[in-house]
Order: C-alpha cells, then structure tokens, then sequence
C-alpha cells in the first residue's frame, strides 16, 4: 500500500513567497554592486569643499541656480568625439579649467544659451579656461544637425564635439548629476568638478563672468 501526503495547506503559497523575496534580494544586491561601482568611478577626485564653496559664493544673479560642489566627482575619463570622429575624453584638455555644455540643437534653451557661452568662449578660451560644448543629437544625421546650427549662429568659438551615444550623458543620470537639457560642469583643470548648472542662463554678464574669473581664480 502506497503512502501519500497530501500537501500541506498555505506550503505552495510559502514556497512561492520564499522564490519572491529571493528574488528581490538578488535584485538589490545587483542595484546596490551597479551604484557602488558608478560611485567608485565618479569619486575619482580629492574633495575639495572650499574650491566648491567658493564657486557657489561666486554663482550669484542670472548664475544662482548654479551649485558648487567638489564633492570629489571627477570625469577624466568621460568619453566623446571630435567633429572628426577622433575618440577624446576630458583628460585630452587637462590644464585647462572647463565649462562642459551639454547640449542638442533640438533643445530650446540649449539654442537660446548658445549665443552667451560663444561670448564667453571668445573672451576667456585660453591655454587656462575653454568652454567645451558636446552634443547630444544622436542617429545618423545628428553630427549634421549640429554642425548646421552651429554654422548658422556663427558660433565660431564654440568647435564641435560631440557623443551621439548618449553615453556620457548617462553617466550623469546615473550619477544623479544631471536630469535634462542643457547642464554644464564647472571642471577644474584636472576634470574634477567643482560646479553644476541644470538648465541655461545668461553667462555673458557680469554674473557669468564672475563664476569663470573665480574658476580661474582657483587654479591660479
């Protein structure tokens, strides 16, 4: 005679909880590695809490939305390329401090933003200071796009670069350092950031040109 067991009620329902709750733990330990490890990249720079108070007294005005920082963040190794297509990262300008704009020419503010950093790139780009834009518009017309703009607005201090991977910009996200169009890093000369600025604003006035001055200020 055969011995049978009948289930044992509420046993299916515990078995199926525990393959939950496994599940979930498995998927925190994966988020917690993937934030560790972006964490670990980014922290690449020394703190520098009095460069980054510095550069949040200096943003005053039409620059008040822009926070300082130099939380240790750094992006030497933040990739994109020339107009060329040549492979370059932020380490390519070390020595000179950087405002990086994140732009597309499918982005209002961005095109509006535009005429005020060329102005500031034709008064401040040195072997010290350059403004450095990089687009964002992706798929196969996208570096054309950006070069019309450009040509258009006779933006002649403003060169094309470009990452029309989106890969950099993710970066960001995933850092929590930016969230939409445009955003510019203040970057000291070795590409640690001191500052950033979600959305535009009017750089070429004595506001904008007091957060570049106290940059260049910093590094001297």
């Amino acid at each position: 005679m055969t011995d049978t067991h009948a289930p044992r009620p509420g046993a299916s329902r515990q078995f199926r909880l525990l393959i939950v709750l496994g599940l979930i733990g498995v998927a925190v330990a994966i988020t917690a590695w993937f934030w560790l490890g972006n964490a670990g990249q980014a922290n690449e720079c020394p703190v520098q809490a009095e460069d980054g108070q510095a550069i949040d007294a200096a943003a005053t005005g039409e620059l008040a939305a822009l926070m300082g920082t130099g939380e240790g963040r750094g992006y030497s190794t933040l990739a994109f390329k020339d107009v060329g297509g040549t492979d370059m990262t932020i380490a390519d300008f070390k020595g000179k401090a950087l405002l990086v704009n994140f732009w597309a020419s499918w982005c209002v503010p961005c095109r509006e933003e535009m005429p005020a950093l060329d102005a500031v790139a034709a008064k401040y780009n040195s072997d010290r200071f350059m403004v450095l834009p990089i687009n964002l518009d992706i798929g196969e017309s996208g570096l054309e796009k950006a070069q019309d703009f450009l040509d258009e607005g006779q933006f002649a201090h403003l060169p094309l670069y470009a990452d029309n991977s989106f890969a950099a910009f993710e970066r960001l996200k995933q850092q929590a350092v930016a969230v939409g169009l445009p955003v510019t890093l203040v970057l000291d000369e070795d590409g640690c950031e001191l500052g950033v600025l979600q959305g535009p604003a009017e750089w070429h006035t004595p506001d904008g040109e007091a957060v570049v001055e106290k940059l260049l200020e910093l590094g001297a």
